[in-house]
């Protein structure tokens, strides 16, 4: 049974106790290691990024690129029931993300000057797909896609090889239906180094993108500390879930979610929201027996030990729930789900009513699932078209435009103490045809 707390009851210091995320497990010296990898990469290159590779996973790959000839080979050989359902993915993913492009404003005062913005893609971006205990070619789909709807012109992806020194032929194949440019078989710190500061072979990104483990958090944070290195996508911690159920909810349906998130790892989280202690009790009923042919059991008991189930009132209560722990992933399946969603400010990714499954949102669904995790949706978006793209603003003044601003820019800039501000308007003033038209 998930451990039980009946919000109403709890108070304040409990409440944040109870939603507090398990610690992040960390390996002694974590930091100082990946921070002497990233160094060395820096230093060495690719001669640092192979002898990484093979200390730490075991493997000495041949060369760092993927040659296109053996991407163009994994396509063709995919299972093709796998490429078809890869294609509908992709299909579902791109037709999203189209609506996402960022259009260009423009603002015309009348009085001679001329605002705008405008959306530009990032010039080379770096991707990164873990390998962990399987391939998951889903991720080089969520990122790659919105990278190429953005336009972005340099589209790098980065996997770790396996025992036989290869990427897995879905990756492979994932990164050709994509039109991922370049792909390098390394992973982990050295692949985060590699891509945010360039190498021989590897070029350097201007962002990184992608989830991975401890270690490649940890580099992706140290990069974008570095004005040398790469900006990241966002933080990341461990993946968890919220599900909201009341009595009106499918039990089953709620463990399944709950399990679903739970296999991903030791350190996931899953969190039941129950208006309801009789549907509560229900699902943790039918947790017990789903988990018994779950082949990722003893991963998904370890991921439950550390998770909760919170009993609230009424769904104004179910909302601070939600707003105080900030979810990766919010599932609501109350019978009100549809009016609470719209309520809700701080989640990753939101999947409204019984048959809305997180799966389905790793997938197929459209939506990415590349998501702020750890509380970090109440400030971040998840990954979309904006993410590879910054703005650049316009301004273009005639002179009478400068003249209309003038004043009051002289103004500030006085307040301010900048005379030098104040003289670049003043000069151009004096030398301006309309202050000569007036005389």
């Amino acid at each position: 049974m998930l451990k039980r707390l009946s919000w109403s009851e709890a108070g304040a210091a409990e409440r944040r106790a109870a939603l507090r995320r398990p610690a992040l497990s960390e390996v002694p010296e974590r930091a100082a290691r990946v921070a002497a990898i990233m160094d060395c990469v820096r230093r060495e290159g690719d001669a640092a990024v192979l002898r990484w590779t093979e200390e730490l996973d075991g493997v000495k790959p041949e060369s760092l690129e993927v040659s296109r000839e053996d991407i163009d080979r994994a396509w063709s050989g995919l299972d093709a029931a796998l490429r078809a359902v890869m294609t509908v993915a992709a299909e579902r993913i791109s037709k999203f993300h189209e609506l996402q492009k960022p259009l260009e404003i423009r603002l015309d005062f009348g009085d001679g000057t001329v605002l705008r913005r405008k959306p530009v893609a990032l010039s080379s971006v770096g991707l990164y797909a873990p390998a962990g205990s399987a391939p998951l070619p889903s991720t080089v789909l969520m990122t790659a896609i919105p990278a190429a709807i953005a336009g972005c012109p340099l589209k790098s992806l980065a996997a770790p090889p396996g025992p036989d020194g290869k990427i897995a032929s879905a990756i492979l194949a994932a990164a050709r239906l994509c039109g991922i440019d370049r792909v390098f078989r390394m992973g982990g710190a050295q692949a985060i180094a590699a891509m945010a500061y360039g190498t021989e072979t590897v070029p350097k990104a201007d962002k990184i993108f992608g989830p991975g483990n401890a270690w490649v958090a940890e580099a992706k944070r140290l990069a974008a500390q570095d004005p040398g290195g790469a900006a990241a996508d966002m933080p990341a911690g461990p993946s968890e879930v919220m599900v909201v159920v009341d009595a009106e909810s499918d039990p089953e349906f709620a463990a399944a979610d709950l399990l679903s998130q739970a296999e991903h790892g030791a350190d996931s989280q899953a969190v039941l929201v129950a208006l309801d202690a009789g549907a509560a009790g229900a699902v943790d009923e039918a947790v017990l027996r789903q988990i018994e042919g779950l082949p990722r059991r003893k991963i998904a008991e370890r991921a439950l030990s550390k998770s909760l189930c919170v009993l609230v009132d009424d769904e104004d209560a179910a909302l601070e729930v939600i707003e105080a722990y900030a979810p990766e992933h919010l599932l609501l399946q109350s019978s009100g789900a549809r009016a609470l969603s719209e309520r809700v400010r701080s989640a990753g990714s939101v999947f409204v009513g019984p048959y809305s499954p997180e799966a389905a949102g790793d997938y197929c669904a459209g939506t990415n699932h590349v998501l702020p995790t750890y509380g970090a949706a109440r400030s971040f978006s998840g990954l979309g078209v904006e993410s590879f793209m910054r703005w650049i603003s316009f301004q273009e003044s005639t002179p009478a435009g400068l003249e209309a601003i003038a004043d009051p820019t002289e103004v500030l800039a006085s307040c301010e103490g900048l005379e030098g501000h104040r003289r670049a308007v003043a000069i151009r003033r004096a030398s301006s045809p309309v202050r000569k038209a007036r005389r």
